[in-house]
């Protein structure tokens, strides 16, 4: 295979496997239905993946980086923050597979290095915008960006509330500092 089709089939895999494990946990994934899924013999699989492990790990990077860029610019941090929370309800309710899999993914970290260290990567990039963010508008932002990213870890598993809760969340930190 050449370079490209090799990096468009280990994309399609890992895709097939976000689906899976989406569907039906890490605990449902199977390399064979993965390897159905795309078309391909579950040896071929092999060639793009060397163990299951390489492929959770390329599913963790995958999800996180459906999250870069994800808020819009805002004219100020209070909007930020607002326009951040809005986005993120957003894609809970356009993307429940996604935080399905985030879910898993943090349960996963708790018992795999790898995933903990794709996961840790993620947060801390998450962390320090949202430092960026509240940095002025509360008197700890770092203690508020771990008040912010606990909230919406809860959250995302009743998507039913996500919307109301973070409206009061971002009251809660920033009052009626609306822009």
């Amino acid at each position: 295979m050449v370079g490209g089709e090799t990096e468009g089939r280990r994309a399609q895999l890992v895709a097939a496997a976000f689906r899976r494990v989406a569907e039906s946990g890490f605990e449902g994934l199977r390399l064979r239905q993965v390897a159905e899924d795309v078309g391909i013999d579950h040896s071929t699989l092999h060639h793009h993946f060397s163990t299951k492990q390489s492929l959770v790990e390329a599913v963790a990077a995958y999800t996180t980086r459906q999250f870069w860029g994800a808020s819009p610019p805002a004219p100020d941090r209070s909007s930020a923050l607002r326009g951040h929370l809005r986005v993120l309800q957003q894609m809970m309710v356009e993307r429940p597979d996604l935080f399905a899999v985030t879910v898993e993914l943090d349960l996963r970290a708790r018992r795999d290095p790898a995933v903990a260290a794709a996961m840790a990567q993620h947060e801390s990039g998450w962390r320090a915008a949202l430092v960026e963010i509240l940095t002025d508008l509360v008197p700890d932002p770092a203690m508020s960006a771990e008040l912010v990213i606990a909230v919406v870890k809860g959250v995302r598993l009743l998507p039913d509330v996500a919307g109301p809760v973070l409206d009061l969340l971002a009251e809660q930190l920033i009052g009626d500092r609306r822009g």
